[in-house]
């Protein structure tokens, strides 16, 4: 079974061909990050607009490199929600169109539960597991029992990990995207040059849950209270220590629900997934088999929609031509489709 998969929930314009739910034989991705770099920060308009101007070429150069032609499709998987709706919208409508024109059947896919089958692109994990989805619009922690079903521990009360390294970086000039460009700084600063806070939830309903606010007021406008003694304020120091108090947080929480559910096997999906740091500290533990996805498919891909839409498939499973954009994922604490 050969499925398209098209994702542009935010800035980047993917495609891939996946056969039988795991042989990538394309994987696409325009970005987008020269046009929102002089924002700090993902524009909608001009997101959408990129969309519009790149989803036919991405697509075609996806298929070609595949070596399949549109009729050898057995199904086309388009990202429908969670996130901008302007830039799913363009996604959603080309997958209707092609789908029609071609007579394959088409599936939506939820953009949360793709991140997290990402892994399964490169070996088989079996279910269930505890998965860690961080990127700059999601922190979740949850217990995934199947392909399309988690049922959610943990998630963010204020600001996603994400979102709380692209603030810190925009306030301190250190370049966008914010993610890799604390981590590059942070693999050569003194994470212990400033000793951040970190919040203290930890009973009742947010045993599981992260905060980042604090964190990142304290980072931003409060430095020197947490300076150590004769440490410097240098963009490798304050990264460092930030990228430790941030990912440290998220661990705290990934460990204690180890303990909890039993789960041994951990999974990582989205785009701080790539984060040296946090891959570090995982695979230290030897006790647990840590799964993550490779570099390349950490981030928004076309790959993990097209993988996850074959299990759909595969099931009898698709969307209607009524299939809608949604910007948000309701915060029930069980997602699916």
């Amino acid at each position: 079974m050969r499925i398209l998969g098209i994702e542009s929930s935010c800035d980047e314009c993917a495609a891939a061909v996946v056969e039988d739910g795991r042989r990538i034989l394309s994987d696409v991705v325009a970005t987008q990050i020269p046009f929102h770099a002089k924002y700090q920060g993902v524009v909608p308009e001009i997101a959408s607009r990129k969309h519009t101007e790149w989803v036919y070429g991405v697509v075609e150069k996806a298929l070609a490199e595949a070596g399949v032609r549109p009729a050898e499709l057995d199904g086309i998987a388009v990202t429908a929600r969670p996130g901008l709706v302007g830039s799913l919208l363009v996604g959603i409508q080309f997958a209707k169109g092609m789908a029609y024109s071609l007579g394959k059947p088409l599936v939506g896919v939820n953009h949360i539960l793709a991140h997290l089958y990402a892994p399964q692109l490169e070996a088989p994990v079996a279910y269930p597991f505890l998965g860690l989805l961080v990127s700059g619009g999601h922190s979740i922690i949850c217990r995934v029992e199947d392909f399309d079903r988690i049922e959610v521990l943990g998630t963010t009360i204020d600001d996603a990990v994400g979102e709380a390294f692209d603030k810190v970086s925009k306030y301190y000039g250190f370049g966008y995207p914010g993610g890799a460009v604390i981590d590059r700084l942070a693999e050569s600063g003194d994470e212990t040059a400033f000793a951040f806070p970190k919040p203290s939830l930890h009973k009742g309903e947010h045993r599981y849950d992260v905060s980042y606010s604090g964190l990142k007021t304290a980072t931003i406008h409060q430095l020197e209270q947490y300076r150590k003694q004769g440490a410097a304020a240098s963009p490798e120091n304050i990264a460092a220590s930030f990228r430790k108090a941030a990912v440290d947080i998220l661990l705290s929480r990934v460990f204690r629900a180890v303990e909890d559910t039993g789960l041994r096997t951990v999974v990582a999906g989205g785009g701080v997934a790539a984060n040296a740091y946090l891959r570090r500290v995982l695979a230290a533990r030897s006790d647990l088999d840590v799964r993550f996805p490779p570099l390349k498919l950490c981030g928004d891909n076309g790959a993990m929609i097209a993988g996850i839409g074959c299990r759909y498939l595969e099931r009898g499973e698709s969307s209607g031509f009524d299939l809608n954009a949604a910007a948000r994922v309701p915060l029930f604490r069980r997602i699916g489709r």
